[in-house]
């Protein structure tokens, strides 16, 4: 970047280079022009015995030999037709993805790998943003193959030139326009798009090619037309049989010629096909932007000289061409009244938009120099201050090393050894205290892990034997013999299941889909420590305040929103049936609630205590919690054998050989199991006693809060 504050901008072409330095006034439309430079090569680059490379060496040594770039900034153009640009309208998007839709249509519209390309983009000026999305946003996308940046670069690092700017000709062309042309524009907000500015093309005639850029100060189109000056050198070598260099002047000086007619009847094929590209472009612009109005032409380029061509242009399209002579934005007396200059201003258009682009004007800032480029002059820059900082740290590393070395020499050690050898002493002795403390810990949690093993293979011994106890416990039955099979209080229980889950609730999340529990949720109270006894539940009690009535099918916002249970644990399931189908309101599962699935949320299980002893354990104690009758199934009829009670066997039921008819109910009740052993109820109970306060653990009333 530029440290000085000015700007070269360098046109290398392919009949001269070109190259003006500028810098910036205290008016914000004007910029200042204090060198430039002029060099034409000895030979035309393209043609046939012409060495490129070498004369562009050649060319830059001179303009070294006469200039000096340190300190400025470097911006230097490649042709249009190396490059490419593409001009897309964004639907609406949040500005902030901007990026990211661009990166996309990067990958759609150039034809090569991006990691083949250099590519930039920048935002056009008419679009709006409204609560952070961008409407009639148009995105101007610029991209060159990385091997041409590279081959445009390689001349100038030869030298050593460091290059700030790599832009196409065409966008430079276009940043001269807005800058120096097109100043009375209106205000972004007053745009109109169906009434817009009326549009200037720039038309710039080059040696092998012509750049057309087509703006209204908004919008801008570009393109590249594959004909120039050699063009009309190469029609005259063909038709009137000369050498390229004889050609050449006679092009140049053709109203001096023995038969001006004949020269340019020479070249009339080449007039005529620059005209068709002409009208060609303007009209597909034209039809590209239906509302734009092309006002007139401004020419550029030394090709442009050439006698009659600019009346020939003019009269064919319609338009007035105008030729530029002089610069509105640009003062500088010492360089504008240059006789070299004013001769060769035509073709200074390029280098004053490459100015412009490094002085930070307004325009296109598109920048096609290798980012790998500016990071390593950034490093490189950076370096010394690296250095610098390496050297400071070392320099105070090694005063703070000598001033300690200092305090050191300046004690007598023998003053110290005793009470060293002392510190030592005592130092050994902890070590070893601490290693006889590290082994006797060892060895305590060897032996709390054995015990544990052994408590728990007896918790899991009893485990299964406890939720089958608490199952049958939970089953109805009768306290006496009745005779009528529909009025026995009987579940009959075919089938039970255990599975194994690493997070039951996946099993649980189903259940509430179903809507199939209808009992409370133990996990809302699981942390909570209760101050009371608990008291025993009347069956009829609990069903009346948990259970729903038969056939309901619905959930409280209450139920809907259990949390249910959580991490690893056993889903159990019983399959069986039962009588109890014409019962009225205790009825099908209705029954199945009332009694298992009630019992299996209140009831209290006796179990050994583990000292000899029973202790009365609830549901929620054991870990059986949630229990539901899962879609119950319909109801069969079923034959089954008639048992009557027979007087001479004291009233005992026997099979009499009769059938009878019976309407059977089959059910499903799965309930969660995450087992509690004796030792973990235990610690729990301990647990909560300790929390008691202190008070209730006398018998007495805790205080008022």
């Amino acid at each position: 970047m530029a440290r000085t504050g000015a700007v070269w901008g360098i046109d290398v072409g392919q009949c001269a280079l070109k190259a003006l330095r500028c810098r910036a006034t205290t008016a914000a439309d004007k910029i200042e022009a204090d060198a430039f430079d002029y060099i034409e090569y000895p030979k035309i680059l393209s043609q046939p015995d012409a060495n490129p490379a070498e004369l562009i060496h050649e060319a830059l040594k001179q303009f070294l030999s006469r200039n000096s770039v340190r300190g400025d900034g470097v911006a230097i153009s490649v042709s249009g037709q190396a490059g490419l640009a593409r001009f897309i309208k964004l639907p609406p998007v949040e500005a902030k993805k901007i990026p990211d839709i661009v990166r996309y249509e990067a990958k759609q519209q150039i034809p090569f790998d991006l990691n083949d390309v250099i590519w930039d983009y920048q935002r056009l000026g008419i679009g709006t943003e409204e609560e952070g999305y961008a409407l009639e946003t148009e995105i101007g996308l610029f991209a060159m193959k990385r091997e041409a940046v590279f081959r445009a670069l390689e001349p100038f690092q030869k030298l050593g030139i460091e290059i700030d700017y790599v832009q196409l000709t065409p966008l430079a062309l276009y940043n001269y326009l807005l800058f120096d042309q097109l100043r009375n524009l209106p205000k972004p907000e007053d745009y109109d798009p169906e009434n817009p500015p009326e549009s200037t093309v720039i038309l710039s005639l080059g040696t092998d090619a012509t750049d057309l850029v087509v703006t209204n100060g908004y919008k801008v189109w570009q393109r590249s037309i594959p004909l120039g000056g050699n063009h009309f050198t190469k029609a005259l070598t063909k038709e009137m049989k000369l050498t390229f260099a004889k050609a050449e002047h006679l092009k140049r000086n053709a109203t001096a010629a023995a038969d001006p007619k004949a020269v340019f009847q020479a070249m009339r094929p080449v007039f005529n096909e620059l005209l068709t590209q002409l009208q060609r472009s303007i009209g597909y612009f034209s039809n590209l932007e239906r509302t734009a109005k092309i006002g007139r032409i401004v020419a550029l380029g030394n090709a442009m000289k050439l006698p009659g061509l600019r009346r020939y242009l003019a009269q064919s399209l319609g338009y007035e061409i105008e030729r530029v002579q002089s610069f509105q934005g640009l003062v500088g007396s010492q360089v504008l009244s240059s006789p070299i200059f004013k001769e060769n201003a035509i073709c200074y258009g390029i280098c004053y938009g490459l100015t412009l682009q490094g002085l930070g004007k307004p325009g296109l800032h598109t920048n096609l120099l290798p980012k790998e480029i500016v990071k390593d002059r950034l490093i490189k820059r950076k370096k010394p201050w690296a250095v610098a900082a390496a050297a400071l740290l070392l320099l105070g590393c090694g005063i703070s090393f000598g001033a300690y070395a200092l305090a050191m020499n300046s004690v007598e050690a023998s003053l110290w050894k005793s009470a060293t050898e002392q510190a030592d002493g005592i130092v050994g002795q902890s070590n070893g205290l601490k290693s006889e403390a590290n082994a006797a810990e060892t060895n305590f949690k060897s032996t709390d892990q054995i015990g544990q093993h052994l408590v728990g293979n007896i918790d899991g011994r009893i485990r299964w034997l406890e939720l089958l106890r608490a199952i049958n416990q939970c089953l109805p039955r009768d306290e006496k013999d009745i005779l009528k099979i529909t009025d026995r209080n009987e579940l009959h229980v075919r089938n039970l299941e255990c599975q194994y889950s690493d997070d039951v609730s996946a099993w649980f999340s189903l259940v509430k889909d179903k809507k199939w529990y209808f009992g409370p949720d133990p996990g809302a109270h699981s942390d909570k420590t209760s101050t009371e006894t608990p008291q025993e539940t009347s069956p009829d009690a609990a069903h009346t305040a948990a259970l729903p009535a038969a056939g309901t099918g619905e959930q409280t916002a209450d139920q809907a929103n259990l949390r249910g249970p959580q991490g690893p644990g056993w889903i159990v399931k019983l399959e069986g049936y039962h009588y109890h189908y014409d019962a009225g309101d205790n009825a099908g599962p209705q029954y199945v609630r009332n009694t298992l699935i009630n019992n299996l949320l209140n009831s209290k299980v006796e179990l050994p205590d583990g000292e000899g002893g029973m202790e009365k354990v609830s549901m929620q104690e054991l870990g059986i919690t949630y229990p539901v009758l899962v879609n119950p199934k319909g109801v069969e009829d079923e034959q089954v054998d008639s048992q009557n009670a027979s007087p001479d066997l004291g009233g005992i039921r026997v099979d009499t050989g009769e059938k009878i008819s019976l309407r059977r109910f089959d059910f499903d009740v799965q309930f969660c199991w995450q087992p509690k052993s004796l030792s973990e109820r235990r610690a729990q109970k301990e647990k909560e006693s300790a929390n008691k306060p202190k008070s209730a653990a006398n018998g007495e009333q805790p205080p008022a809060q």
